[in-house]
């Protein structure tokens, strides 16, 4: 899925959020389930801005730092 960076310098990819549910057997609905917003989870799903209070219930709810759900992707240059 390629994105367009919504910042100046790039954007955060949370391609390793879903690569890690996937490997503890859990599905997006396990966020909701546990009161991550459908919203919030839609934005996780498009690598959309997310509050860092966000990342750390999500990190808590899989017992995983922010490393093992996200990562910096810099902006390419034109």
């Amino acid at each position: 899925m390629e994105k367009i960076s919504y910042g100046e310098n790039g954007y955060i990819d949370f391609s390793k959020l879903w690569i890690l549910l996937e490997k503890k057997k859990l599905k997006q609905q396990f966020l909701i389930d546990n009161k991550i917003h459908r919203n919030t989870v839609y934005k996780l799903k498009n690598n959309e801005n997310v509050t860092c209070e966000v990342i750390c219930n999500v990190c808590k709810l899989l017992n995983c730092q922010p490393k093992d759900i996200m990562q910096y992707i810099p902006k390419k240059n034109d």
